[in-house]
């Protein structure tokens, strides 16, 4: 892992609105109007198209909502952004625990019903079908879960070829160091074969997960992650302090062309 770069702000509420500006300003420069070329910033393997991952999280949700009144939202060409989740609750569609009912109920519903972005677009992980149909899961309903990170998987080489790579991929870092939902020394953290896999034991609730490994989250052109908090000092203290340690396993996090941290004072006072 590289230490990547910071920029510290003030609070958080400062970090949300500066996160969703530059989240816009991406998106605006890596798709230009006008005649649509390859310009290099834009996925390798699927040209005039942008990926952007995104991840739950109080500091997402935040810039998300900053983002839905940003008045540059209209001149976005959202009918090329593609939309997928590093991590997901498996749980019924619906459930308020879904990261991704929290994102269209805070931006991506504005912009379909607006007609600006394709539903189809929407790449989010599948729901656990056993609720959704009423039928009582077991907690430890694996053979499920596993068909369903397989069907993300899926999806994710078929859109973008067997080594996906996100343009933007938006992360956040909880107190004990996981990311997305890799947990400290569970064995998801040292998968590398996969590109999805489940979760059963998350030590916060719902215990059943999804979530894209770390060699998948690597890959991505630019990895940002919004973290604040001094909740969280000791834990970026430590990620930053050893590469690839399953006990923070953000320390596994990296990019391609841009690992940038974006933080507040408290969250970085133990920092040299």
């Amino acid at each position: 892992m590289t230490r990547g770069q910071f920029i510290v702000y003030k609070d958080k509420d400062t970090l949300a609105q500066a996160a969703a500006q530059r989240i816009m300003l991406t998106l605006l420069e890596a798709l230009p109007a006008g005649p649509q070329s390859d310009t290099g910033t834009l996925s390798s393997n699927r040209q005039n198209r942008f990926d952007l991952a995104l991840t739950g999280g109080s500091d997402t949700i935040a810039a998300l909502q900053h983002m839905a009144s940003n008045p540059l939202l209209p001149s976005v060409a959202w009918e090329r952004v593609h939309l997928w989740w590093a991590d997901e609750r498996f749980v019924a569609a619906g459930d308020e625990d879904r990261n991704d009912l929290q994102a269209k109920r805070l931006l991506l519903d504005q912009l379909v019903e607006q007609g600006l972005l394709p539903a189809p677009n929407i790449h989010a992980m599948p729901t656990d079908q056993t609720l959704a149909t009423g039928t009582a899961p077991t907690a430890n309903d694996t053979e499920a879960l596993d068909a369903a990170a397989k069907t993300y998987e899926q999806e994710l080489v078929e859109e973008l070829g067997p080594q996906p790579s996100f343009d933007l991929l938006i992360l956040g870092m909880g107190p004990d160091g996981h990311y997305a939902s890799l947990f400290p020394n569970h064995p998801q953290v040292r998968e590398t074969r996969r590109l999805v896999v489940g979760e059963t034991d998350s030590p916060k609730m719902p215990p059943l997960r999804l979530t894209l490994t770390t060699p998948v989250l690597a890959h991505s052109r630019r990895s940002w992650f919004l973290t604040a908090g001094a909740g969280k000092a000791q834990a970026l203290k430590e990620v930053l302090a050893k590469g690839q340690n399953p006990a923070y396993p953000a320390s596994f996090a990296d990019a391609q062309n841009q690992l940038l941290w974006l933080t507040t004072p408290d969250t970085v006072s133990l920092l040299s």
